[in-house]
């Protein structure tokens, strides 16, 4: 018996040994393993910052451009240098005077809270192209070839533009010799001889063409009136999903003072204890998709108002208002883009900085300061 005993502690014992050899053998295996493999990635990783490289990754429609320091030629180099900034400054922001950013989070464009070349590089990267759509209908057909000749200085300045131009005079459109990839297409309409059916079908035929034609041609679409001038830098920073432009009439007044459209039955009505800002028709655009949203909903609302028999107050501005209260815009401009010179002196923060749209509206409460 005792024997037998001192046989099974001898196997056990030898067991164990064997066990904590295997053991330590296959730790020492891993080690080694491990070992190798770090100093392989670690090769990899100093062969890839040893060179140029440039990896770019799509993020919300966005591209983002990583760049790796290594040696770089005369013109890489350069082009480096276009994307090299300050880094911005939690504590410091970059407008103090204004508001920049609304309850819903959408930045609100002012000069000085963007850096264009960053964002030039940006759209760049994405090959995008703009499409500025324009109505030029009787007697504004006198605006037109203002309108395009600061639009070809001062709009979107080295992006792809198509120019759509709707005009009941096909061959008094001015001719002009565009930049590089830049192309006027001239669209005929009818002449309508109310302002109220103008706004309405301006709705219709922008919403029509846009699932027809410009979801194929253009990534954005900008909106504009004949009776702007660009008289200023206008780039991408104004780009977004949808944006509208804040009306510099109504800038710092209180929602009770918006010319919105109060009577209830009526489409495009805006109870007085709502209201964010007050849009302007002369400036709106986003994503080919979302202003086809835009402009077919308030051609919609006109219509189903012009069968009940009213107009809204302000037309198409302000079923424009009622949309975006409740499509609330992915981006706000400041009214320094569309500034009438005569309500310069009613602010002392807003400067003369786009000056871009010609006439005042006297009828505006807002005008009637």
């Amino acid at each position: 018996m005792a024997e037998l005993l001192w046989t099974l502690t001898k196997k056990l014992k030898c067991n164990s040994l064997l066990r904590v050899s295997f053991l330590l053998l296959l730790t020492l295996a891993l080690a080694l393993f491990g070992y190798r493999f770090l100093k392989l990635k670690m090769q990899k990783l100093e062969t890839m910052l040893s060179g140029p490289s440039m990896v770019v990754r799509e993020l919300d429609n966005q591209q983002v451009v990583n760049l790796s320091r290594g040696e770089l030629d005369n013109q890489q180099v350069v082009k480096v240098s276009e994307l090299l900034h300050f880094q911005p400054n939690l504590l410091l922001p970059s407008r103090g005077d204004v508001l920049v950013l609304t309850p819903w989070l959408a930045p609100i464009i002012w000069e000085g809270t963007f850096d264009i070349d960053i964002l030039n590089e940006q759209f760049l990267l994405q090959n995008t192209t703009i499409g500025l759509t324009v109505f030029a209908i009787q007697k504004h057909m006198v605006f037109l070839r203002l309108f395009l000749e600061s639009a070809e200085k001062n709009f979107m300045v080295g992006h792809r533009v198509n120019y759509y131009i709707f005009t009941d005079q096909p061959d008094s459109v001015p001719r002009l010799t565009l930049k590089e990839d830049r192309q006027m297409v001239v669209l005929q309409v009818q002449n309508y001889s109310r302002l109220y059916d103008i706004s309405m079908h301006r709705m219709e035929m922008i919403s029509n063409l846009s699932a027809q034609r410009f979801l194929h041609e253009v990534d954005y679409l900008v909106c504009a009136d004949v009776n702007v001038k660009f008289s200023n830098h206008v780039g991408v920073e104004i780009l977004s999903s949808l944006f509208g432009t804040l009306h510099p009439g109504f800038f710092g007044l209180t929602r009770s003072f918006f010319s919105y459209e109060h009577r209830p039955h009526s489409q495009a009505y805006i109870p007085e204890s709502e209201g964010d800002f007050y849009y302007i028709r002369a400036f709106f655009g986003g994503s080919v998709r979302e202003v086809y949203r835009l402009t077919k909903a308030c051609h919609q609302a006109m219509m189903v108002d012009k069968a009940n028999g009213i107009e809204a107050v302000w037309q198409d501005e302000s079923h424009l208002n009622k949309y975006l209260l409740y499509h609330k815009p992915t981006k706000i401009l400041s009214p320094e883009y569309l500034m009438d010179k005569p309500l310069l002196k009613f602010s002392g923060i807003l400067e003369n900085r786009k000056q871009h749209y010609i006439p005042v509206r006297k009828n505006h409460q807002a005008h009637q300061l």
